[in-house]
């Protein structure tokens, strides 16, 4: 029988050990920022793991990563120059200890939120047929996460190819794993359908046999697996906290397969220790000699397109949720890469506003109907979009995007940056908004005050001034970079375009996302009134009221992206009126309206007379008609306008 443990995996095993006693060791120096959780102890796994895969094949990674790094991409000065915060780096310095990326290797320190992300890309070597697999560690700590289980329940659903391996090395940080875990660890992907295998790292010839068997299941079956991993690591968690018992490590420490083979193979294993402390030290001279990334050139450039040219406003014959469709039909029939997802959107029901009306009858491939996930649909739809999809996810109820948050923040929104631009996240997250249904406290909310500013991802607010399926084709020709887009419940029966007030013209500007301008016909304006949304239509109605109520003249203009927002077209109106108000049917507390204002304050100092924000009260949104109007602006613009400018 050939040899499955050969030498050159106990060298390997002895870079990655050494690599990180060297990692601590800088830290000491001073020559390291951030922490660093080693994983000496746990070597093998790593290396057991990675030696069957295939080029084409991909490993997502955690907090405990580099020796997953070392054994996937043998990327010693890289990876040392990443930690020592070096251009060279393989992510310029910027993602350091946890946040790697290389041929086809990523890590993320979020617990649990890579395992979604990682189904995603494996769903999506699944639908291109190919044979490549995908493989994710997480901790037995990780266990604690429910998006894991959102996600075991989505691999066993959609027979999605990927193997979880569960390093369990008995601790989550400090805490005992008999202290944070009830029940077996097996019976928890079992319970989900999904194979499963068992090894430890002190039994190397089993270990690398095993780990081999279960890369082969979900190759050859196609199907899921997750492989329980028995370890332990020999240092603190990460750089010195530890409180375990000293004695219970000496017996790890005797037992470590690295230690034994040093006891029986001094000889050798000296010498494997001196080339690696050569490799070691080459790799941290040449870093210690490199610079740091620049910090305008990681930022780069800040967002201004705004096009002040303004034209004529088309009037089209349709409805908001049609044109939105219509997009859909038309965008699904040209590009099989783009895929819709969401709960419930199968026809004949296609979803709670049937904006994927009968998108599965024509385009079944393209169609992936989810179960009630929203924080794992939200991760398959980020790994996806790493895969060369580009799906748009529908949340149901805007309310629900809460949910979704981490996967939004700490995953879609940074990988761009946080691997140095190396890859994109195309990645589009559509939702309904707004009251004025009677729905109550859970659907009713605008939630936008807690999206817009989150780093590299756009913001769009749908209005039924301009035709949403421009929009979504815009979306669809320019971002590569995650993108929410809210959508207005009221706006989905209204028709695209369709204002109608003889004492005004209406107009759009030429931007990617446009800006609409409502302006007097024949009279200068007195007030700039800016808004967005579905409230922007209510505002529209309400400016012959504005007028009776206040004795002003007022210019509408309506954002389409709020978030990076571009500041132009108000400028110019309002160093024409001095006076400003923004009314959102968010809470005005924190919010679109305060980032407006605040950012024309800036910009104009003194030229700005009167300013005023106007939003929903800030409690949650009542079911009962009358209440729920007093809570929102969309009934009272006209006096909420007379009364914040105490007129």
């Amino acid at each position: 029988m050939t040899k499955l443990i050969t030498d050159n995996y106990y060298a390997d095993a002895l870079l990655i050990r050494r690599t990180e006693d060297n990692f601590l060791d800088l830290f000491n120096q001073g020559k390291m920022n951030g922490t660093i959780h080693t994983s000496s102890g746990q070597e093998f796994s790593a290396i057991a793991f990675t030696s069957p895969l295939k080029d084409e094949d991909f490993i997502f990674s955690n907090h405990r990563c580099h020796g997953h790094y070392l054994a996937h991409t043998r990327d010693l000065n890289g990876l040392v120059a990443e930690l020592m915060g070096k251009e060279s780096g393989t992510c310029g310095g910027v993602g350091s200890s946890q946040h790697l990326y290389k041929k086809n290797f990523y890590s993320n320190g979020v617990q649990g939120g890579i395992v979604p992300v990682a189904a995603g890309m494996s769903l999506a070597a699944k639908k291109n047929n190919s044979k490549s697999i995908g493989l994710v560690f997480i901790g037995d700590g990780t266990l604690g996460e429910g998006v894991v289980y959102e996600t075991f329940n989505l691999c066993s659903l959609m027979k999605i190819p990927l193997l979880i391996v569960c390093e369990n090395n008995q601790y989550a940080q400090s805490t005992k794993i008999k202290d944070n875990l009830s029940g077996k660890i097996l019976d928890r992907p079992k319970a989900f359908g999904i194979e499963t295998f068992h090894s430890n790292t002190w039994d190397l010839k089993k270990l690398f046999s095993n780990a081999k068997e279960s890369i082969n299941f979900v190759r050859n079956s196609n199907l899921p697996a997750f492989h329980l991993i028995d370890t332990y690591r020999l240092n603190h968690h990460s750089k010195s906290d530890d409180n375990r018992d000293p004695e219970e490590v000496k017996e790890y420490v005797k037992k470590d397969p690295l230690n034994l083979f040093k006891a029986k193979n001094p000889k050798k294993f000296n010498s494997m220790l001196k080339k690696v402390n050569e490799q070691i030290s080459n790799a941290t001279s040449k870093a210690d000699t490199t610079n740091e990334l620049d910090g305008i050139a990681y930022i780069g450039e800040e967002y201004n397109e705004e096009n002040s040219e303004f034209i004529s406003l088309e009037v089209i014959g349709e409805r908001v949720s049609a044109r939105i469709n219509l997009f859909f039909h038309e965008i699904l029939s040209k590009d099989r890469k783009v895929l819709f997802v969401g709960e419930d959107i199968l026809s004949p029901y296609g979803g709670a506003f049937k904006i994927a009306k009968s998108l599965s009858d024509k385009f079944p491939d393209n169609i992936i109907s989810t179960p009630i996930s929203e924080l794992s649909i939200t991760g398959l739809c980020n790994g996806l979009a790493l895969g060369g999809y580009r799906p748009f996810l529908e949340i149901m109820f805007g309310d629900f995007i809460t949910l979704c948050l981490d996967q939004i923040i700490n995953h879609a929104s940074k990988f761009y940056h946080m691997y140095n631009k190396q890859i994109n996240c195309p990645v589009v997250f559509r939702t309904p908004m707004g009251g004025g249904r009677g729905y109550g406290p859970s659907h009713s909310q605008t939630l936008d005050r807690f999206l817009v500013g989150i780093d590299n991802t756009s913001v769009i607010a749908i209005n039924s001034f301009i035709d949403p399926k421009l929009i979504y084709e815009s979306i669809y020709k320019n971002e590569q970079h995650p993108t929410i887009v809210i959508e207005n419940k009221l706006d989905y029966a209204r028709f695209v375009g369709d204002k109608k007030n003889n004492s005004y013209k209406i107009s759009k500007n030429k931007s990617t996302y446009p800006v609409v301008k409502c302006s007097p016909k024949s009279i200068e304006p007195d007030l700039t009134i800016v808004s967005y949304g579905g409230i922007a239509s209510d505002i529209f109605q309400s400016l012959d009221q504005i007028f009776q109520e206040t004795e002003l003249i007022s210019e509408l203009l309506v954002l389409s992206r709020i978030s990076p927002l571009d500041i132009k077209a108000i400028v110019a109106s309002v160093k024409r009126t001095k006076k400003l108000v923004v009314i959102e049917e968010g809470v005005k507390e924190f919010g679109v309206g305060a980032e407006i204002l605040s950012r024309i304050s800036e910009e104009l100092g003194g030229e700005l007379e009167i300013s005023k924000r106007i939003g929903a009260k800030a409690v949650p949104i009542p079911s009962s008609r009358s209440t729920e109007d007093y809570v929102l602006p969309n009934t009272t613009i006209a006096m909420d306008i007379k009364s914040g400018l105490n007129l």
